[in-house]
């Protein structure tokens, strides 16, 4: 055979198999291309996700490797999702420490500060194209549905302003025929970390300015939106990093802890049907009168920020187009999120069974304007102006267990813990180890705090773990401060944050009579809530996650490299 025919041949055969994998691509019924094709490396992408879609996030990962995707040249594609706060990660992505390829935070208003702050410090956008929506999370309130129903619910729509009323009425649910309920205990997640919190307070104003769009500055710092959110606010019994936290607390202390709070419809709803048996009643979600937000999920390929490969850019926008086919979209209801076109079938999940409104769209309950970043910092400003002002008490170990690697890591998070208190909130710091030493008693930040992390980052550790008798003392402490807020007419909360590894050894107090006589247990109870830190993989739970669970506060498990997340959830509790 010449030359010229084995020339000719190959050139044929190259033809045949380009053309088949030409086929396959073209048609859904054939094999996948990557039979085909040889194998190569895998392009991995990673997804950092808002926490109300994960299920349905997660879900459709599975669904779309199945299908064996390749990229144009052959290559399989990976997928790591993780779940992030939209706020938080806003702000980490901004300064490079996050660097995913794909953010999809819980609404465009997180999109619209990153792009603010990025474009202050970069010449070009981080995305070369507009983030498209991915699903619908509605955003109301979730409360107890015998309370709901005291409200007018499910027959009629109940209003923002009636809630903050209520919120503001010495007689409490006494007003409605209720008393034993008490006061209105209202929750809502801090509006810098969650899209929730910031979004329930941007319903708030638009309800007193009889708005559905257009909020400006004046609108905030009006004497009228003033007046309702520090109604709001000195009102509100609990604070919260993410909406999951307080519903997690909800359906572990009942009524007594909350009554409702600020919520996307999948939390309500899927507690209502993964907890039903930890709940003391089923939980209500309820569209305010007023108006929602249809929060939509952008997926945003960060493919101009520096860290993103063009490969990666290719794969992610596959994904993307497949969250947005009707087969995923389908998929919506079932993991209680909504589909974009409100024309597809929802399924049984969001149901009024399970404590929603099905029927709810953006034809029928208006569809809020999202605020601005200008107005989104204003509203945050406002809520840092009309909180609860806090008055927090921090106890560390700085036994001899805690020597080395920890109390170093210890300090130093500790440190960057006080300075992120508000000016106005006080904050005292006590030492225990073989002695319990107050370092500090409560004093505005605005004072004491630079003082405050000096002394922190000076501590050693050595001797034994005097804890009991620490605890004591700052309880003691603490009731001392509401004694005089309350002859002042002040309405603070109150926290103690404990920071150890262990148990107590060798001091005054037993537990049992720091319970007996230091501590204020019980749902409704006025005293200090314990957050308690289990630090170190060796660290003594029991009696930590004892003392957070009587008192009503929380506790967490940290290791060296972790601490400071934890202080971060603690610092959107106060």
């Amino acid at each position: 055979m010449s030359s010229t025919r084995r020339a000719f041949l190959s050139i044929v055969g190259a033809a045949v198999v380009m053309g088949g994998a030409v086929l396959v691509l073209g048609n859904k019924d054939a094999l996948p291309l990557g039979n085909l094709l040889p194998a190569k490396d895998p392009v991995t992408i990673s997804v950092a996700s808002s926490v109300t879609k994960q299920k349905w996030l997660d879900a459709m990962r599975t669904a779309f490797l199945a299908e064996k995707p390749r990229m144009a040249d052959g290559r399989p594609i990976e997928i790591e999702i993780s779940s992030v706060l939209s706020g938080d990660s806003m702000l980490q992505i901004g300064d490079g420490t996050l660097t995913p390829t794909v953010w999809s935070p819980g609404e465009t208003t997180w999109v619209d500060q990153l792009n603010e702050r990025w474009s202050r410090k970069h010449p070009k956008p981080i995305t070369s194209a507009a983030c498209e929506p991915t699903v619908l999370t509605p955003v109301g309130i979730a409360m107890w549905q015998p309370m709901a129903e005291a409200l007018g619910w499910p027959d009629n729509p109940v209003s923002l302003k009636a809630l903050v009323d209520l919120a503001n009425d010495p007689n409490g649910w006494a007003s409605l025929g209720h008393p034993e309920w008490g006061r209105l205990r209202l929750g809502h997640t801090h509006p810098q970390y969650s899209s929730a919190g910031l979004l329930f307070l941007a319903s708030v104003i638009y309800a007193t300015t009889g708005k559905t769009e257009g909020i400006t500055a004046r609108d905030i710092y009006s004497p009228d939106v003033e007046a309702a959110l520090t109604a709001l606010e000195q009102n509100t019994a609990k604070y919260g990093m993410v909406t999951t936290d307080l519903l997690t607390s909800m359906a572990a202390q009942g009524p007594a802890f909350l009554h409702a709070t600020s919520a996307f419809e999948e939390g309500a709803v899927r507690f209502n049907v993964e907890r039903a048996q930890d709940l003391r009643w089923p939980l209500a979600f309820l569209f305010p009168a007023e108006g929602t937000f249809w929060s939509n999920h952008p997926f945003c390929i960060l493919d101009q920020s520096g860290w993103v490969s063009p490969e990666q850019a290719e794969a992610a926008r596959l994904f993307q187009d497949y969250l947005r086919s009707p087969a995923a979209q389908a998929q919506a209801g079932a993991f209680y999120v909504r589909p974009l076109d409100a024309g597809v079938p929802l399924g049984d999940g969001l149901s009024r069974a399970n404590g929603t409104t099905p029927t709810a769209s953006p034809a029928t309950v208006p569809d809020l304007e999202i605020p601005s970043p200008d107005i989104s910092e204003a509203i945050i400003d406002q809520f840092l102006a009309t909180k609860r002002k806090a008055t927090a008490i921090i106890l560390i170990d700085t036994s001899g267990s805690m020597e080395g690697d920890k109390v170093r890591s210890a300090t130093e998070a500790t440190a960057a813990f006080i300075d992120r208190f508000d000016p106005a909130d006080k904050v005292g710091l006590i030492e225990f180890n073989t002695m319990v030493r107050t370092i500090s008693a409560p004093k505005p930040m605005a004072e004491t705090g630079e003082d405050l992390q000096a002394k922190v980052r000076n501590l050693v550790a050595e001797g034994s773990t005097r804890m009991n008798s620490a605890v004591c003392r700052a309880a003691n402490m603490i009731k001392d401060e509401q004694e005089a807020d309350r002859a002042k007419g002040e309405n603070r909360l109150y926290g103690i944050i404990l920071l150890s590894d262990g148990k107590d050894s060798g001091g005054d107090e037993s537990e049992t009579e720091m319970y007996a006589t230091c501590l204020e247990t019980g749902g409704e109870q006025e005293g200090p809530k314990i957050f308690a830190i289990a630090f170190g993989s060796d660290a003594d739970t029991a009696v930590l996650e004892r003392l957070a669970q009587e008192t009503r506060g929380a506790f967490y498990k940290a290791e060296p490299a972790s601490i400071g997340a934890a202080y971060l959830r603690i610092s959107a509790e106060q």
